[in-house]
């Protein structure tokens, strides 16, 4: 199992990777605040989520309901120290497939992320958009220039494929930060133009143009 963990404990999430990894996880990703999950799951595929409530930044319920309204489809467990009723329906109705209440036994954690992961799998197809010279590559979440790795961040990453996914088509400031960073980010618009900025400089070639006043587009 890929499995990506969102904890900012760091006892406690340093324990759960630990345990994962020992229980046999293929891969566990572990970042500690709610926007960093969010824009790790959006830029990779995860078998399972593994998501805490009370999370800085945004909380895990917050976090849910926007991979949702983006269309993620990957399985999501809600982690919590609170277990009255009306907060599982809370987290369940924010889009969580399961929910488990802190403190929990590691092996009912590996449970029920194997049951996720028989439930919600799907054979995943490699994705690979070949533009110029360059191989983007959804599933691995590479880009590579021939046999050179060009390493993105998540954010830069997304920047670039929805661009491709939108060739010929000119996307507004607005658009991408909706899509990328989410309208109640704490970012501005030049947030949008210095990450282009770095991305250009990483592709070494003008392949992004400026549509000035609007936004950015990929030629077709």
């Amino acid at each position: 199992m890929k499995l990506l963990l969102a904890e900012d404990d760091l006892y406690l999430g340093e324990l759960i990777v630990h345990m994962l990894k020992k229980k046999g996880a293929d891969k566990v990703d572990w970042v500690q605040d709610g926007e960093d999950a969010y824009e790790y799951a959006l830029a990779s595929f995860y078998d399972v989520l593994i998501l805490d409530w009370m999370l800085p930044g945004k909380d895990g319920v917050d976090v849910c309901k926007q991979l949702r309204k983006q269309g993620y489809s990957g399985a999501i467990l809600m982690l919590t120290a609170k277990d009255a009723v009306q907060d599982r329906v809370q987290g369940l109705e924010a889009g969580a497939d399961d929910y488990l209440v802190k403190p929990f036994e590691i092996d009912e954690l590996v449970a029920r992320l194997k049951a996720l992961s028989r439930r919600t799998f799907v054979p995943i197809q490699e994705e690979v958009v070949r533009f110029k010279d360059f191989v983007l590559n959804r599933t691995s979440h590479t880009l590579h220039r021939g046999e050179k790795e060009i390493l993105l961040t998540p954010r830069e990453f997304q920047l670039l494929d929805l661009l491709l996914q939108n060739k010929g088509r000119v996307l507004t400031r607005e658009t991408l930060l909706d899509r990328i960073w989410g309208y109640d980010a704490d970012v501005s618009m030049k947030t949008i133009d210095a990450t282009v900025k770095l991305l250009r400089k990483k592709l070494e070639e003008d392949i992004i143009q400026t549509v000035r006043g609007v936004g950015y587009k990929i030629e077709d």
